[in-house]
């Protein structure tokens, strides 16, 4: 029997760009059964289309003018989404992407099963959010499922409220054993790095501003730590600046963007990961699985989304509220200087990743949603009906 088909679309992916979203596609279109053939379509930030494999995954990104309001200017997108879509089975669109609703919006066919995998939604942009409203709502009513990776989603977000029926909780998972195992070799640059820096904490991340990072080195300012920055983005010459005139230059490394051994080899040097998040944009914080799987503390703050439900305050973490560097710095403090406290948390910190955030366990649970989907649609289109989950009111 042929595998099903699942077009994955989103706005980017790798490798323009790592971990967020892309990071989940990844991780869901990775280790496949052979029961589904997954693709990728995503618009370029900018230049010509182009078609190449990821990891062995077909990925076409499709041509783009640019960007405005982080959403990539491409007229072609719609039209190629809904090409793809007449010759799948599924298509998942990961959300917030306004072009795939745009291209859901119109004609989009009955036969295909539609997921919507509801990541966020269009965050300060109120024009923008305005305008494409009326196909985010679209979207939402023709959707087979909507997932959500945490209940605070559902409760934050009042577009998701009338179709609670149709929406499901799956947690993220990533592959646990590539962050949790070291071996002889791995271990060498890791015990260098210890030795460097024994005072060791770790932020990843895109240098952006609700990641917190002004607060983190206002907090740094406050403790005997070390800190290792890894990742890169538009505020690294304001954040070098402040971390130089509080007379961190020697205390804050600005490593750029690193490959994921070399991560890996932080994360497991690092005495906490930081995830200093100051608004709700951070949704979930997947770097806090890697982080949990090999052992690492997580230091986060008290968001009304996931970001404090994945490492939970005194179990697997240390939970501070957001935009308070004092309670930050007492926490990386108290880590630092508490070894027992330290080793408690990292221990647990690691069962939890393996028991309930396993990539297996995230693909198992999409494969019985696409299961799912494909089955009702057929019989849709067997009876010419529309949906059932669809009630007067929504349609």
């Amino acid at each position: 029997m042929k595998p099903h088909r699942v077009v994955h679309a989103y706005k980017i992916y790798k490798p323009d760009v790592e971990g967020g979203i892309p990071e989940v596609i990844s991780t869901l279109v990775s280790g496949s059964s052979g029961e589904f053939s997954n693709s990728i379509l995503v618009a370029r930030k900018l230049g010509i289309s182009r078609s190449h494999h990821v990891d062995g995954v077909p990925v076409t990104a499709v041509s783009s003018f640019g960007t405005i309001f982080s959403t990539p200017i491409s007229f072609s997108y719609p039209f190629e989404l809904l090409k793809r879509a007449r010759d799948t089975d599924i298509v998942v669109h990961h959300a917030p992407f306004p072009l795939s609703d745009m291209a859901i919006s119109a004609h989009f066919p009955s036969h295909v099963g539609l997921i919507v995998f509801w990541h966020a939604e269009v965050m300060g942009r109120a024009m923008l959010k305005r305008a494409v409203a009326p196909f985010v709502t679209a979207t939402l009513q023709r959707a087979d499922k909507i997932i959500i990776s945490h209940q605070s989603l559902i409760d934050r977000f009042d577009s998701l409220k009338p179709y609670a029926e149709k929406t499901k909780v799956i947690p993220f998972g990533t592959e646990l054993d590539f962050w949790s195992a070291l071996d002889s070799e791995q271990s060498i640059p890791v015990q260098q790095k210890r030795d460097q820096f024994p005072r060791l904490v770790v932020f990843l991340g895109r240098l952006v501003g609700y990641k917190g990072l002004d607060v983190l080195i206002d907090a740094i300012s406050r403790t005997n730590a070390q800190l290792a920055i890894i990742g890169s983005g538009p505020l690294q010459e304001q954040l070098t600046r402040q971390a130089n005139e509080l007379g961190l230059a020697d205390r804050v490394h600005f490593l750029g963007k690193l490959t994921r051994a070399e991560v890996k080899s932080f994360l497991h040097a690092a005495r906490a990961l930081v995830l200093p998040s100051v608004t709700s944009a951070e949704a979930y914080g997947l770097v806090q699985m890697e982080a949990m799987a090999a052992g690492c503390p997580v230091i986060n703050t008290d968001l009304p989304t996931a970001v404090p439900h994945i490492a939970r305050h005194n179990q697997e973490g240390l939970t501070v509220p957001p935009n308070d560097s004092s309670a930050l710095a007492q926490a990386i403090q108290n880590i630092l200087d508490d070894p027992d406290l330290r080793n408690r948390l990292g221990r647990a910190a690691k069962e939890r990743a393996f028991s309930e955030y396993s990539a297996n366990v995230f693909r198992d649970r999409m494969a019985s949603v696409y299961r799912e989907v494909i089955g009702a649609r057929a019989r849709i289109q067997e009876a010419g009906t529309a949906p059932t989950h669809l009630s007067p009111r929504n349609q």
